[in-house]
């Protein structure tokens, strides 16, 4: 196996989330390798037609969220110099969204927090776990400490 060449941080603004990229940022920095970020923001359903008008109009913060999310992407990419074509947000299933960003940009490994769940957390799936599961790259996940 050769060195990393590529390297794709899924950011998700944990607690934890500076140790993943502190990991992330050594790894590129040891291998020589390019350092990418992605965060994805979750689609959650505000309203349901099943359960009537819970929310007596159409609410959408896809925008603020994104808004939110690529401050808060541009600040951490700042302290770890990555360059903004090398930011990415996108909206969606965050580990179909990580893992097609990976191929995207030819990721040889993504860098991920993992919470370490089991039983029933564990059985809902984690992002963690999906990525690791159906990435065609390698795939670091870094064990967060519990909050």
């Amino acid at each position: 196996m050769g060195n990393y060449k590529h390297i794709l941080l899924a950011a998700d603004f944990s607690v934890h989330g500076e140790d993943v990229a502190r990991r992330a940022k050594d790894l590129a920095d040891k291998y020589q390798a390019e350092l990418s970020i992605v965060h994805v923001v979750d689609n959650l359903p505000l309203t349901d037609a099943a359960y009537g008008p819970v929310i007596p109009f159409d609410l959408d913060l896809t925008e603020e969220l994104m808004a939110a999310a690529k401050d808060r992407l541009a600040k951490l990419a700042e302290s770890l110099g990555i360059a903004e074509d090398r930011q990415c947000i996108a909206v969606g299933s965050p580990k179909l969204e990580i893992i097609r960003v990976a191929e995207e940009k030819q990721a040889d490994l993504i860098v991920v927090g993992s919470h370490g769940r089991h039983g029933l957390a564990l059985l809902l799936g984690s992002t963690a776990n999906g990525v690791l599961h159906h990435a065609y790259c390698d795939v670091l996940a870094v064990r967060l400490k519990n909050e």
